[in-house]
């Protein structure tokens, strides 16, 4: 704060304790990832009970398995533009409310084209609201651990996958594959009630539009009473702003361009193994002989893992990021060579995906975090999203890639041997883009750029 009541945002939210109010932000923004990865993950638990139901090919499957990735590639790659043009909160209530409208309608699904078709629209949504919550909440934080948070929340996304993987194993048997999908979309809406009437705008956001003091004031007042008597408000980019640009046009300026392009290639490679591993774990480990119900429990592990990503999220506040995922990634790397392993061994097969689920959605979901420090808020929404909406195509990649290595008929060691390999590509992708644009905590923590004033 200055003597004439200017605040500068970013230094309010560092001297001021992480408030009741911040922390009901990161709730909200928790359980819109939570959801998120609860409908992403569903598809592929349910996929057994849709062979045994519609007499289906597995891989005739793959459509259905891929249909919600390209609805999250098109929402991804729309909603951080509209974002930053219409803000956090409008877009992240609309794609709320289309991906629980969307996955409620799929458990009416008649068969597997109109299922694929509404896989595709629940993407959608999907897609839109992960990028914009992660945006929404690196933006209430405070610098010094604003890594750690924004992980802390999206570590909900695994969570929700792994919860999705243990419910399924019990609501299927009792009440069908389609109570899932019902669970899944009425979640949904009934957050959209509770976002609508209590989520704010990104107050970073309203600052950079020039919108009225007043409501700035009144957001920030919820954080600590002293901002009732700002003035005015001004914030301080510790990212080099680009002129003229917004969007998208910061993401690919040649301030930023090598950096997305490695942001870009390390997400793709990471849901490379991810929706590989998530869509077909279950069938997979089947094949090798393992109950239905116990491949079912196994796979639900590997996601369960991403709480990991707190302790990276304090790890990347205090030494270099991109060394610490790309560590994280090789890691992931040989734990999924691993599995195929120990196709022999049901108790050590337990445990080494659990550790592989670890380091796998630990590295994955500290991305969001690294992605959103490394971009000015110009620019912060389409760079989250962007990455992540490019990165789905690397869940579809998955998808494909082991219907085709299964189509080969593959033993259960190759397999796995072969989907470790993109873990090993995000890893060099990530000392590639810290070799463009060295950066330490603390270079980003004392670096300031052009102030952008209210």
């Amino acid at each position: 704060m200055t003597s004439d009541r200017q605040v500068d945002i970013q230094t309010f939210l560092n001297e001021n304790r992480f408030s009741g109010y911040q922390w009901l932000i990161f709730a909200l923004c928790f359980f819109i990832v939570l959801l998120d990865g609860f409908d992403t993950a569903a598809i592929g638990f349910i996929a057994p009970s849709l062979i045994g139901e519609w007499g289906v090919a597995r891989p005739a499957l793959a459509p259905v398995l891929s249909a919600a990735l390209f609805g999250l590639a098109a929402g991804a790659l729309s909603a951080g533009p509209l974002a930053d043009r219409l803000g956090r909160k409008l877009v992240l209530v609309g794609s709320v409310l289309v991906f629980g409208i969307a996955c409620l309608g799929s458990a009416f699904a008649g068969d597997l084209t109109q299922l694929t078709v509404l896989r595709f629209v629940t993407g959608i949504g999907l897609g839109a609201a992960m990028p914009n919550a992660v945006t929404l909440m690196s933006e209430y934080c405070p610098a010094p651990r604003r890594a750690m948070l924004t992980n802390a929340m999206f570590s909900g996304f695994p969570l929700g996958a792994a919860f999705g993987g243990f419910l399924a194993s019990w609501m299927i048997p009792h009440f069908g594959w389609r109570s899932v999908l019902v669970l899944g979309g009425v979640a949904p809406l009934l957050l959209v009630v509770v976002m609508v009437l209590l989520l704010p705008e990104s107050v970073r956001y309203m600052v950079a539009k020039g919108q009225p003091v007043e409501r700035i004031r009144a957001v920030l007042s919820r954080i600590s009473t002293t901002a009732q008597q700002a003035q005015s408000f001004f914030m301080t980019e510790t990212k080099a702003s680009v002129e003229g640009q917004s969007g998208l046009g910061v993401v690919l300026s040649p301030a930023y361009r090598t950096g997305s392009l490695m942001l870009w290639l390390a997400y793709f490679m990471g849901l490379v193994i991810f929706y590989a591993l998530i869509n077909w774990m279950p069938i997979l480990f089947k094949d090798a002989g393992i109950a239905p119900k116990d491949a079912t429990l196994i796979a639900a592990l590997f996601p369960l893992g991403g709480v990991g990503a707190i302790f990276f999220g304090w790890l990347m506040d205090r030494f270099n990021g991109n060394k610490i995922i790309a560590v994280g990634y090789a890691l992931t790397a040989a734990s999924i060579y691993a599995i195929g392993q120990m196709a022999g061994s049901v108790g050590l097969l337990v445990l080494v995906v659990f550790v592989a689920g670890t380091l796998m959605n630990t590295a994955q979901s500290s991305m969001p975090a690294l992605a959103a420090g490394y971009y000015p808020t110009q620019g912060r929404a389409t760079g989250v999203a962007w990455m992540l909406g490019i990165g789905r195509f690397g869940g579809i990649a998955g998808s494909f890639l082991v219907a085709e290595l299964a189509r080969r008929q593959l033993d259960f060691p190759t397999i796995f041997a072969i989907i470790a390999i993109p873990g090993v590509i995000a890893a060099v992708a990530l000392l590639v883009k810290q070799h463009a644009h060295p950066e330490t905590a603390k270079e980003t923590a004392g670096r300031q750029g052009e102030v952008l004033g209210h």
